[in-house]
């Protein structure tokens, strides 16, 4: 299967790179073909053009800026999204390749009711996320957040885009206190998870 791994974080030492790492090997040992998605690494520009948000809804849209990334939206089996949570959300710059890229006629339609329905072409067999947490967001510690990031792929992308997705959730939470262990052990359940695919 065609598998996109998109990743979100700046630095290259950081965990959410470790984990990244970890799924792209782990598919490809598995005889995946892999597409890395690392957005900071290939300067993916996040915010959303007026040319683009004049034609959301008005087509065509205007995706050539992002026409990479969009047309391999439209041939990948699987995607899977590797990255941290800042202040109860996904990075700016993956909410800003989610703005541009999963758009309209491309990820999701829009009917005359207003209704969105995934867009013709897709049938993804997978969404997944794997995640480092900077802060706790099961909704104790992280203050009322309840995680939100799943929120978005599981409540928002999923329904609209592909409803009928096999999908899983892996999440380390309490960054802060983790310790080498718990990391060590977060990864092999990432490296099994994405064997078993």
């Amino acid at each position: 299967m065609l598998i996109q791994v998109i990743h979100c974080h700046p630095l290259t030492d950081s965990y959410n790179h470790a984990l990244f790492r970890t799924v792209v090997a782990a598919l490809a040992d598995r005889g995946h073909e892999v597409v890395a998605t690392d957005l900071y690494r290939e300067g993916f520009e996040p915010a959303m053009r007026e040319e683009e948000r004049r034609s959301y809804y008005a087509p065509p849209y205007a995706e050539a800026a992002v026409a990479a990334h969009t047309g391999l939206l439209r041939r990948v089996g699987g995607i899977i999204f590797c990255f941290p949570h800042w202040w109860f959300a996904m990075p700016a710059m993956l909410k800003g390749y989610v703005d541009r890229v999963w758009a309209p006629r491309i990820a999701f339609e829009h009917d005359r009711a207003g209704r969105t329905h995934p867009a013709a072409a897709h049938s993804y067999r997978a969404v997944r996320r794997c995640d480092d947490l900077w802060i706790a967001v099961a909704g104790d510690a992280a203050g009322g957040g309840r995680d939100p990031g799943r929120k978005v792929l599981m409540r928002a992308l999923r329904p609209m885009c592909s409803p009928r997705a096999r999908t899983i959730h892996l999440a380390h939470y309490n960054m802060d206190r983790s310790t080498p262990a718990s990391r060590q052990a977060f990864l092999e359940r990432v490296r099994r998870a994405m064997a078993r695919l």
